[in-house]
């Protein structure tokens, strides 16, 4: 039995190792994934929700993060993180970069991942003993970053266009 469970261990090793489409498609899912086939009304509200949200937190937040001041760099530092250089660039990237490539709809899942976890630094680093209309934008910046991290970018999207 061992020798049987043993011989398929193997056999399904090797044929992951060498199924280079499957690789390739889990590739394309994690970069460009989402769902398509939506209805004209859904693509219009995603659209417009990813376009506004990533042009706000791009140009309004990110902006003037990039390259960050020593101001960021200290809060960063303040808050424990190792490396306060690399970490205030991450922030700042995360939010310049993440709300563009949010906006066109390109490596959505990606960079709702990076701008939720900044956005959750900042609900509970930056603003934790603050009072909830100091957080209320980190939050509505952390919930659409998780909602187009969990649905993709729609249809109207540079992801659907490359996911095909």
């Amino acid at each position: 039995m061992f020798v049987v469970f043993n011989i398929e261990l193997c056999h399904s090793f090797t044929t992951k190792q060498t199924n280079l489409g499957g690789n390739q498609e889990l590739l394309k899912t994690i970069l460009f994934g989402g769902e398509s086939g939506m209805s004209y009304a859904a693509n219009a509200g995603l659209a417009l929700l990813r376009i506004f949200a990533g042009v706000a937190l791009a140009f309004s937040h990110g902006f003037s993060k990039v390259p960050p001041g020593e101001k960021l760099i200290e809060g960063t530092a303040n808050m424990g993180f190792p490396m306060p250089t690399f970490f205030a660039w991450a922030a700042g990237l995360s939010e310049f970069l993440g709300g563009i490539l949010l906006a066109l709809g390109l490596f959505t899942r990606i960079s709702s991942f990076f701008i939720a976890f900044t956005m959750l630094v900042a609900i509970v680093g930056v603003h934790g003993a603050d009072p909830f209309n100091k957080q209320e934008l980190a939050f509505m910046y952390f919930f659409v970053a998780i909602a187009f991290l969990l649905k993709g970018a729609g249809d109207w999207s540079v992801d659907s266009f490359l996911r095909k």
